[in-house]
């Protein structure tokens, strides 16, 4: 396999980042296998479902995931390393990557744009966010630029490729093994790889990289992806959006806190912002208020920028 670099013009492709792309293999299953294999398993149990897309939706609705297993796509994908990283923790799926032992690596490296360049989050250990200069985003950019050149030198001359005068005459022409010379190679390097997975699992992933918590980069080729498959399952692609990637799912504690709400806001005629405030002032302090809904800070946190609150 071989790393390619240009896919301008072919639609079965979306180019990412600076040098990615996500690619459209193949793929196999509609819409309507779907359906097919869902009235398999139910029998006469569906024949009340008259339409396609109300069966499809009720099946993603009741998490019932088998049926959506019977799709599968076919992805060509070039990432960074680190990138990839994170989306083969999502185990679920079947690969094959460009390899460093076989093959020489590309000088291809990711170098994230300037308002991509953010401080290390106080709130999120995982993520950026913050406030910086534009003078000290440039200069971290052009470390990062170096610290990749220098890498890459230093591949090509354990590789033989690039004299180094610190070798003896002895050094062999062709360099030390592919597999050891790699280890000098940084994580903004690109990869490559086929990945192939099935529609449920597809759409698990999407709903974790897809996420504003994700990372950036991640962000990007999982929309890329979706772009890309949803117009060959349209009905799934919209259950998917309505019951999995848009939707929230209340823990018994915030359904407590919500009906608490509900009823608070229906019997004084208030706004929920409103009801809120009321039922927090019945609390001498915020700490005795999470204690009677048996929530923590975050989990208060997250519920209240859910509901706007």
């Amino acid at each position: 396999m071989t790393l390619q670099t240009d896919v301008t013009g072919d639609s079965k492709y979306v180019p990412v980042l600076d040098h990615g792309f996500v690619g459209l293999v193949d793929h196999m299953g509609s819409d309507a296998d779907i359906v097919s294999a869902a009235r398999v398993s139910y029998g006469d149990g569906t024949k009340s479902v008259r339409e396609d897309r109300g069966l499809i939706r009720y099946l993603v609705r009741h998490k019932h995931t088998s049926p959506l297993e019977m799709c599968e796509v076919k992805l060509h994908l070039k990432l960074p390393i680190f990138v990839m990283r994170q989306l083969v923790r999502h185990r679920t799926s079947s690969l094959n990557e460009y390899s460093g032992r076989y093959s020489v690596l590309s000088n291809e490296m990711y170098i994230p744009n300037i308002e991509n360049i953010l401080p290390q989050s106080k709130t999120n250990k995982q993520g950026r966010g913050g406030v910086m200069t534009d003078f000290d985003k440039q200069v971290a950019q052009d470390l990062i630029k170096h610290s990749t050149e220098v890498s890459y030198k230093n591949y090509q001359r354990l590789l033989g490729e690039d004299e180094y005068p610190g070798f003896s005459e002895d050094f062999p022409e062709d360099g030390i093994s592919r597999e050891i010379a790699r280890t000098v190679m940084p994580v903004a390097g690109y990869t490559e790889l086929y990945w192939k997975q099935n529609l449920h699992n597809l759409f698990h992933m999407l709903r974790l990289r897809e996420d504003s918590h994700a990372q950036w980069e991640i962000q990007e080729f999982a929309r890329a992806i979706y772009k890309l498959v949803q117009p060959l399952f349209p009905a799934a692609c919209e259950a998917y959006e309505d019951y999995i990637r848009d939707s929230k799912t209340l823990s018994g504690m915030e359904i407590e806190l919500l009906q608490a709400l509900i009823n608070r806001s229906n019997e004084f005629d208030l706004s929920f912002a409103e009801a809120y405030d009321h039922i927090q002032a019945q609390f001498e302090t915020e700490a005795a208020f999470l204690e009677h809904f048996r929530m923590s800070k975050r989990e208060l946190i997250e519920f209240k920028t859910a509901f706007k609150l």
